[in-house]
């Protein structure tokens, strides 16, 4: 078996009340719960703990993609509708090319478990080599956008996110990423 290339995952939670310690932040354990379960390669994490300052973001997301190089980076939080919420104008500003399927497919995902999913703002992106994320804050939504939405009997209605990213990030110029397929299925890139 080839050795597993190392996977440098960045991970930011945008929480103002979280980033202040009005309360713990659950954004966070959830991100690395869901992603030690599903990724099999050895994973390096660097995260972040941060209020919702568009400048402040913006900063973290560039630093994470130009100079931690992080293959993949997810926030959770900071995509609602209210003037606070700017993770997404901060993911944009970072861009250098939108991937509009992910965040159509996270909204398509979240009907599933509740109207107010129209309201929500997130955005798929590349910033050269890294491919980013905009998550819902709700840990229980963060495994369902990631994971998707199966029937009682376990089976697939709609394939989470996390099925295109290994080739997302394949094409951005990252590593192979390899999943337990029994609790993440996802479509590989043919290399």
């Amino acid at each position: 078996m080839n050795k597993l290339a190392i996977l440098k995952i960045g991970l930011v939670s945008i929480s103002d009340r979280a980033s202040t310690g009005i309360y713990a932040d659950q954004g966070l354990p959830e991100l690395k719960k869901w992603l030690q379960k599903a990724i099999l390669n050895p994973l390096v994490l660097v995260e972040h703990l941060i209020p919702d300052e568009q400048p402040l973001i913006e900063s973290i997301l560039t630093r994470l993609a130009d100079e931690d190089h992080c293959s993949l980076i997810l926030t959770t939080g900071g995509t609602g509708p209210y003037l606070r919420d700017v993770t997404p104008e901060a993911t944009l500003a970072v861009a250098d090319r939108v991937i509009p399927g992910f965040g159509e497919l996270m909204r398509q995902i979240s009907l599933h478990f509740t109207p107010t999913a129209i309201l929500s703002r997130q955005v798929g992106v590349l910033r050269g080599n890294s491919l980013i994320l905009n998550l819902p804050g709700k840990p229980s939504a963060i495994a369902e956008t990631l994971g998707g939405v199966k029937d009682s009997d376990g089976k697939t209605l709609i394939p989470g996110i996390f099925a295109s990213v290994p080739i997302a990030v394949d094409a951005a110029g990252g590593p192979i990423i390899q999943t337990d397929t029994d609790f993440c299925p996802v479509v590989a890139p043919k290399r």
